[in-house]
C-alpha cells in the first residue's frame, strides 16, 4: 500500500466519506478523484505540521512553508472541502483516539520528529490586547509589508477595501468599482466644498485624495502605519493638495480635534477589538459636529471565529474582531448615533478580492521578488479563501450611514434618499 493510500484511508475514516480532492505524496503515488484539485505533500514534514497543529493552522503552515502544495484550482479545492465541512456540521472533531491513530500512521510513514518552527511570516505580538503599542504592531504586521507590494496588488487609487461594482460590462474593472465606491461614500456624506472630513484609518489615502480633489473638502486622515502615512504624504504633495489634505500617524484614541462636518472609517473597525469598540464609537461621535454624518464600512461575521480563523489571526490580521451587523448597530446607537441606513456589499467583495487575486497571479514573480515566496503564498491563501468566505456568506461587509443628531434631535436628512 502506498503512502498516499494510507493517508487518504485515514482521512476518509475521519471524514466518514470519500475525499473530494486528490492526494499525491512525496513518493509520487496519487489517489482520489481525477476531476479536481490535488493536494501535494512534498515531504514528510507536511504531515508533521498537521500532527502538531491539526486543522487549519497546520495546513496553512505546511502550505506557507512549501511542504504542501495544491495543483489545479485552489478555489475549487477550498469550495469542496468547506462543503464537506458544512455537511458534517462544521468539520472534523479530533479527539485523543484520532490523534493516537495519526501518530501511529506518521510513525509508519517516517514522519515523526520535533515540531517544525513556525514560519517567520506569522505575527508575534506582545503586550496587553488592544493597547496602543500592540495595535500599532498588529497594523504594522499587515500594512507595512511595503508600499511597492500594495501598489502591485491594488488599483491606482490604492483603495484596500471592497469596491462598489455598478456594471457587468467587460471593460468595467476594479479601478472603476473603487471610484464608484469612493463616490458613493462622498454622496452619502453629502460632502461639499469647504467641509472638513476626518478619515479614521485612512489607509493609503484613497478617500482623502478623492474627497479633496473631486468634492473640495479639507481632509484629515489618521493611520498607525508608517508606510501608509509616507505614501499619502508623497501622493498629496504630487497632486498639489498639501493645503487641503493632512495625514497623521496617530491612534484614534489620541484624536483631540474640533468636531468635523463628516467622518468616515472604512474597514478599520475590525481592528479595534470588541472591548474597545464603545470607545471607538464614542470617538467617532465626538469628532462630529451636531448634524454631521458618519460613514462606516465594516466587515461582519457571526459568533464562530470572529477573528477570521487560525490562519487569518496568525498571518494576516492578528487581534482582528469581526462582529455581527446587529452588534455594530447597537454600538453606534449606544454611543449616541442615529443609524439612517445599512447597505450590504457582500457580493461586491467577492468581485473585489478576486480581482486582487487575479492581479497577484498575473504578477506572481514580481510579488515574490518584493515580499518573498512564503509571504506571497500567504497572500494567495488569504485572497482565495477570503473571496470564497464572502461568496458563501460566512463573512459580510456593510456600509453604515449614521448621524449625530443636534440638540433638538434633528438629523438634517432629506425625506428621500439622495444617493
Amino acid at each position: 500500500m502506498t503512502h498516499a493510500h494510507r493517508i487518504s484511508g485515514f482521512v476518509e475514516e475521519l471524514l466518514g466519506t470519500a475525499l473530494p480532492i486528490g492526494i499525491r505524496t512525496w513518493d509520487g503515488a496519487r489517489v482520489g478523484p481525477d476531476d479536481g484539485p490535488t493536494v501535494v505533500l512534498r515531504s514528510r514534514r507536511a504531515l508533521r505540521w498537521l500532527l502538531y497543529s491539526p486543522g487549519e493552522l497546520g495546513l496553512a503552515r505546511a502550505y506557507v512553508s512549501g511542504d504542501l502544495d495544491v495543483e489545479g484550482d485552489l478555489t475549487e479545492g477550498f469550495r469542496r472541502m468547506w462543503a464537506l465541512g458544512r455537511a458534517r456540521g462544521g468539520g472534523v472533531r479530533i479527539g485523543a483516539g484520532e490523534l493516537g491513530r495519526a501518530v501511529a500512521l506518521a510513525t509508519r510513514l517516517g514522519a515523526v520528529g520535533p515540531p517544525p518552527r513556525p514560519p517567520v511570516e506569522e505575527a508575534r505580538l506582545r503586550g496587553r490586547l488592544h493597547s496602543v503599542r500592540r495595535d500599532s504592531s498588529a497594523i504594522a504586521h499587515h500594512y507595512d509589508l511595503g508600499n511597492a507590494f500594495y501598489q502591485l496588488l491594488l488599483d491606482e487609487s490604492m483603495a484596500y477595501s471592497s469596491g462598489y461594482w455598478t456594471s457587468d460590462e467587460p471593460d468595467y474593472r476594479l479601478e472603476h468599482a473603487q471610484w464608484d465606491k469612493l463616490e458613493l461614500i462622498c454622496r452619502k456624506l453629502d460632502l461639499r466644498p469647504g467641509m472638513r472630513l476626518l478619515d479614521v484609518g485612512c489607509g493609503w489615502g484613497s478617500l482623502l485624495v478623492h474627497a479633496a480633489k473631486h468634492h473640495g473638502v479639507r481632509a484629515v486622515g489618521v493611520t498607525l502605519s508608517a508606510e501608509q502615512a509616507q505614501h499619502v504624504r508623497a501622493r498629496v504633495s504630487a497632486l498639489d493638495l498639501d493645503d487641503r489634505v493632512e495625514v497623521r500617524r496617530q491612534d484614534y484614541r489620541e484624536l483631540r480635534d474640533e468636531p468635523f462636518d463628516a467622518v468616515a472609517s472604512v474597514e478599520m473597525g475590525e481592528h479595534v477589538g470588541e472591548e474597545n469598540y464603545p470607545t471607538y464609537a464614542a470617538t467617532l461621535l465626538r469628532m462630529l459636529r451636531p448634524g454631521g454624518r458618519l460613514l462606516l464600512q465594516q466587515m461582519s461575521r457571526g459568533a464562530v471565529a470572529p477573528g477570521g480563523g487560525a490562519f487569518i489571526e496568525r498571518y494576516i490580521a492578528p487581534d482582528m474582531t469581526m462582529r455581527p451587523l446587529s452588534r455594530t448597530v447597537q454600538h453606534l446607537e449606544r454611543a449616541g448615533f442615529e443609524v439612517r441606513d445599512v447597505h450590504a456589499l457582500r457580493e461586491h467583495y467577492v468581485h473585489t478580492v478576486r480581482a486582487w487575486a487575479d492581479t497577484l497571479e498575473r504578477h506572481w514573480d514580481d510579488a515574490v521578488a518584493l515580499i518573498g515566496e512564503r509571504a506571497a503564498r500567504v497572500w494567495r491563501l488569504y485572497l482565495v479563501g477570503g473571496a470564497l468566505a464572502f461568496e458563501e456568506n460566512r463573512m459580510g461587509v456593510d456600509q453604515f450611514l449614521a448621524v449625530r443628531p443636534d440638540a433638538d434631535g434633528r438629523s438634517g436628512f432629506p425625506l428621500a434618499r439622495q444617493w
